[in-house]
């Protein structure tokens, strides 16, 4: 069977709301999948419009594993605080192939929105 996934992923369009009020709160997340037979090691790269690219983060997927990152949980993102309300890209770079869903729930609105979407993918 081969291997399903790519090594180098591209978030463009990424903007961690606040978490609203109500039972759903607002949030961002990247589900990685890995169905490799080695664990995944991440590098993630953020891109800001007015600052500089922060890169001191590094997820790990197990083996034949399913993860979810969520951008406000501080663990997940290695200490760094990914501001709110504010456009940004994503980069992340792995040793072997993994396939990437980024996920963003907004409630800043009556009429909530969630959508999912792959990023650009490139071995």
């Amino acid at each position: 069977m081969s291997q399903v996934g790519k090594k180098n992923w591209i978030i463009p369009d990424c903007e961690l709301p606040q978490a609203g009020e109500g039972v759903l709160k607002g949030h961002e997340s990247v589900i990685v999948v890995n169905d490799n037979t080695e664990d995944a090691v991440i590098r993630v790269m953020l891109f800001f419009t007015d600052r500089d690219c922060y890169e001191d983060i590094v997820w790990n997927v197990e083996a034949k594993r399913v993860r979810c990152f969520r951008m406000n949980n501080k663990e997940d993102m290695c200490g760094f605080t990914v501001p709110y309300d504010t456009q940004y890209a994503m980069k992340l770079e792995s040793n072997c192939p993994v396939v990437v869903q980024y996920g963003r729930l907004d409630n800043r609105q009556t009429n909530l929105a969630y959508y999912t979407t792959l990023g650009y993918a490139q071995d």
